[in-house]
C-alpha cells in the first residue's frame, strides 16, 4: 500500500525514529501505526542490545538549579561521538533527564534510572534513545548540591560542571563570587574542600611519599616524619579548595576571596565537581 510523507512524519513525531525507518515501518504493517511503533521498538531494542557493550565517553554534563537558588542537580549523560553529544535532540534529552531528576529527587543513580518517566522506567528510556539514535545513550552520574545559596557553572563545551553551596553570606554579588569560586573549582579540581574533607588514605600515602624522597635524599631519620609533614602541609595547600590560591589573586587563598568578597561568616559547605569520563 501507499505510505504518504504525512503518516511518515507522524510516526517520526511520535517515535523519534528515522525517516526511513519510518516509512520501513508503516509499509511493513501496512499501514497500522500500532504495528509500526512496535516494530521500530523492537528494532531500537536490538540496536540497543548491540551497542550495551560500547564505551560511551562522549557526552554532555547537564544541570538544573532551583528557583530559589538553594539546590542544585547536576547529571552526566554520555553517547559514544562528540557529534552526536552536540545534537540538538541529544541537548533536549539531557535537559529533560536533569529536569525531572530535579522534580523527583531519587536517593542515587540507580533510584534515578528505575523511576518511571512518561510511561517508562529512565532506564528503558535509555535503551530506547539507543535504539533512536543508534549509539549508546546513558546516564552515568548523578549528584544533588543543597545549601543557603548554591551556584552553578557549565564550562564552554559542557564537559565540566560545577555546583557550589554557600552559607553565611551577607553582603556582595554571590553570584560573580559563586562563579568565580566554581571556576576556581574547574580549573584547579581540589581533592577536597578542605584538609578534613581529605581521605586518611590519600593523607597516609602523601606522608608515606614524603618519607621515602627524604630518605632517598639522605636526610637523618629524626627528621625525616617532620619532612613529611611539611610535604602534607603543601599538598593540603595545593589540593584543597579553601587553601588553594585564588586563581584570579594569588595573593590571597580562596577561603579568603569569599570572606572578603561576602563576609566574614561566608563559607563554602559542600560542592561537586562533574567531568566527563573521568570518575
Amino acid at each position: 500500500m501507499a505510505i504518504s510523507a504525512k503518516d511518515v512524519a507522524r510516526l517520526r513525531a511520535m517515535t523519534s525514529a528515522g525517516m526511513m525507518d519510518c516509512k520501513k515501518a508503516l509499509t511493513e504493517a501496512e499501514g497500522d501505526f500500532d504495528k509500526a511503533v512496535e516494530l521500530l521498538r523492537k528494532r531500537g531494542q536490538a540496536k540497543a542490545s548491540k551497542r550495551a557493550d560500547r564505551e560511551a565517553k562522549e557526552g554532555a554534563i547537564f544541570v538544573n538549579l532551583n528557583a530559589d537558588g538553594s539546590e542544585a542537580v547536576l547529571i552526566e549523560l554520555n553517547c559514544e561521538t562528540d557529534f552526536v553529544a552536540r545534537n540538538e535532540s541529544f541537548q533536549e534529552m539531557g535537559t529533560k533527564f536533569v529536569d525531572f531528576a530535579a522534580a523527583q529527587k531519587p536517593a542515587d543513580l540507580d533510584a534515578l534510572k528505575a523511576l518511571e518517566m512518561d510511561g517508562k522506567s529512565v532506564a528503558d528510556q535509555l535503551v530506547n534513545a539507543t535504539g533512536t539514535i543508534g549509539e549508546k545513550i546513558d546516564i552515568s552520574k548523578y549528584e544533588v548540591v543543597s545549601g543557603e545559596k548554591v551556584v552553578t557553572y557549565i564550562h564552554p563545551g559542557a564537559r565540566i560542571g560545577v555546583a557550589v553551596a554557600f552559607q553565611g553570606a551577607n553582603g556582595g554579588d554571590i553570584a560573580t563570587i559563586g562563579k568565580d569560586v566554581a571556576m576556581q573549582i574547574t580549573a584547579m579540581n581540589p581533592a577536597a574542600l578542605d584538609k578534613d574533607g581529605v581521605a586518611q588514605e590519600i593523607i597516609d600515602r602523601e606522608l608515606r611519599i614524603g618519607r621515602e624522597q627524604a630518605l632517598a635524599a639522605g636526610k637523618p631519620e629524626h627528621i625525616v616524619d617532620k619532612i613529611a609533614q611539611g610535604k602534607l602541609n603543601k599538598f593540603f595547600k595545593e589540593n584543597t579548595l579553601l587553601n588553594q590560591d585564588f586563581v584570579k589573586d594569588t595573593s590571597k587563598t580562596v577561603g579568603n576571596y569569599i570572606k572578603d568578597s561576602l563576609g566574614s561568616d561566608a563559607k563554602v559547605v559542600t560542592y561537586k565537581r562533574l567531568q566527563l569520563g573521568v570518575k
